[in-house]
């Protein structure tokens, strides 16, 4: 039997004991070498063209094999430090709805379609699309046939989200070392949508930064705003405010750590067969002794060799700004 509960790396000297939440998970550092490493170099290929239906990005490891953002990248959670693996899905002051395709073999970037049609996020002055940038926790899981520890709602079935509110403007596929700073519970269409807010270890401010409450003394202003954003950027399509549970407020770094352990552990039953839920791709390349685990993808000669195509145009309107 093969565990793959949550990567963790945490110094026997430290003064910080694990919350009993962790322990009563059965903790243990991940048998899988990938999963003990640092986050290693990788890149992303694209096929089909940017903005059209036809458009996948494709995470490549050192080895120029087509890996999966959901299942091989390593989350390299790391409790002392506070930090874990991003994937980007879509880069700040950007409109294009990227994410993980959690259904589709090799779970590529793809951009959201509804009703034949690829989705915007719009304008909500003053901000020009994502107020952040955007993406997951990789090897992550938001269960939806099980409601959550902390709230009474069934997850939305993707990767946790992730906020990284650094200056940097990151890009689509990139993967990135973060700092965990806290979580916002979003409720979208009745399901739990965690929101994490983190930075990238690399930005100037990130010293400064270790929990929630630091965003509010040397960012002031950002969580209210961020706060704000994910409550009415539905409006401009004709759609209600959003809601939140938990009242709205921020959870810290240490609560939201926990809400990670809990999506991991639902993670390690999705990719090893024991989740109820159905539909969704398992595909991987790293993770042997997995019910869906391959030597390589059967396209990734097919992805390797494909052309660049020129990205198709934004419709106009979506550079509109709305005011609410």
């Amino acid at each position: 039997m093969f565990n793959l509960i949550p990567t963790m790396t945490r110094s026997l000297k430290s003064k910080t004991p694990l919350h009993s939440s962790y322990d009563r998970l059965g903790l243990v550092l991940n048998h899988l070498g990938a999963s003990r490493s640092h986050t290693r170099s990788y890149t992303s290929v694209s096929i089909g063209a940017k903005f059209s239906t036809k458009y996948k990005n494709y995470a490549l490891n050192e080895s120029n094999k087509v890996i999966s953002y959901f299942h091989d990248i390593p989350l390299n959670l790391d409790v002392e430090n506070g930090t874990a693996t991003m994937v980007v899905e879509v880069p700040r002051w950007s409109n294009a709805k990227f994410e993980i395709d959690t259904k589709a073999t090799g779970n590529p970037i793809v951009q959201d379609v509804k009703k034949g049609q690829v989705r915007f996020v719009r304008n909500l002055f003053p901000y020009n699309g994502y107020i952040h940038n955007y993406g997951a926790l990789p090897q992550t899981w938001e269960d939806p046939t099980q409601k959550s520890g902390s709230e009474d709602l069934y997850g939305d079935g993707d990767p946790l989200d992730v906020c990284e509110i650094g200056s940097a403007i990151l890009k689509t596929g990139q993967v990135t070392t973060v700092k965990i700073l806290g979580s916002l519970a979003l409720v979208d269409d009745g399901e739990l949508d965690w929101k994490i807010i983190v930075i990238n270890t690399q930005d100037p401010l990130a010293k400064n930064l270790s929990d929630i409450e630091d965003v509010s003394v040397h960012c002031p202003g950002l969580l209210d705003a961020t706060r704000q954003w994910f409550r009415d950027y539905k409006l401009a399509d004709g759609k209600a405010k959003n809601v939140f549970a938990l009242g709205g407020q921020y959870r810290n770094q240490k609560e939201t750590i926990e809400t990670i352990f809990e999506c991991r552990a639902a993670w390690d039953k999705l990719v090893t067969g024991k989740s109820e839920a159905s539909g969704f791709a398992i595909d991987n390349i790293t993770l042997k002794g997995t019910p869906k685990n391959v030597e390589s993808f059967s396209f990734n000669e097919e992805v390797l060799a494909s052309k660049p195509e020129a990205d198709t145009e934004i419709p106009a309107d979506i550079f509109r700004s709305f005011y609410f």
